[in-house]
């Protein structure tokens, strides 16, 4: 049994990859979720029963919360816990695209511990552990530097930038970049090839559990919209947005409309 919960979750992450990488560019079995929640595929429901079984086998009562699991809320009675998205970016995996990841992150009274976001069909696997910094295939990683605002590349949809979201409009001439799955957003952030990325309406936890970690420990800001600082293993499963990046991370949070429940 792995001694580190981090050895758990990168021994964990490669074996599931092997089943996510049997069922790629093969023609799973898809359906949609109900209430228009987005494609599921019998992948994802393998590799969610594969990352159940062998993470909860090797850590007696850590709780357990992933997308493609009917919640137990009995998971907010456990100081420790999985927060696990067994395919982040599905519709890409569907698709045949390489940008699909699985993101498996620990945490502890509400902070995430461990962390990583692997991403199988492109052989790149982020690694982090709250104060022991972050990787991608065991080499460091840092977010980018400071520059001005209007030089920057944010990973975000469009529907962010629309004007009502800003105080004073969207931030200037930003260069606006996307990938389908949040947790590569966060991985590319933290490795410095983005300066930031934002999500405004409300966020799974199981999509920016892991990434958040590798961002922050790529000595950058993982934060909800308005600032504050991420508290996971909610009753719904969700945080109030999210704003992560290096130096354009408080920039960006500084240029933000305040939300309407803050």
């Amino acid at each position: 049994m792995p001694a580190s919960d981090l050895a758990l979750l990168k021994e964990a992450a490669r074996d599931a990859g092997v089943i996510a990488l049997r069922h790629f560019r093969s023609a799973p079995e898809v359906w949609d979720k109900p209430g228009g929640a987005g494609p599921v595929s019998e992948a994802d429901l393998e590799v969610d029963r594969m990352l159940r079984h062998e993470l909860l086998a090797s850590r007696k009562g850590y709780g357990w919360l992933s997308e493609e699991t009917d919640d137990d809320l009995a998971r907010l009675e456990a100081e420790r816990l999985f927060i696990v998205d067994p395919i982040d970016g599905t519709r890409a995996f569907l698709e045949g695209s390489e940008d699909w990841a699985l993101s498996l992150a620990t945490a502890r009274a509400g902070r995430i511990t461990a962390a990583v976001v692997y991403l199988p069909a492109r052989k790149l696997m982020f690694a982090a552990h709250r104060g022991g910094g972050a990787s991608v295939n065991g080499k460091p990683v840092h977010v980018a530097d400071d520059r001005p605002l209007e030089e920057t590349d944010i990973l975000a949809t469009r529907p962010n930038f629309a004007a009502e979201h800003w105080k004073a409009g969207a931030p200037p001439a930003v260069k606006r970049s996307f990938r389908s799955s949040l947790a590569y957003r966060l991985c590319l952030v933290a490795e410095g090839r983005y300066d930031a990325m934002l999500t405004l309406r409300p966020a799974w936890e199981w999509d920016i559990a892991a990434g958040s970690l590798i961002v922050t420990e790529a000595k950058g800001q993982a934060t909800n919209r308005a600032g504050q600082q991420l508290v996971f293993n909610n009753p719904g499963a969700q945080v109030d947005g999210l704003v992560a990046g290096g130096p354009a991370q408080s920039k960006l949070i500084g240029l933000l409309a305040r939300p309407a429940s803050a």
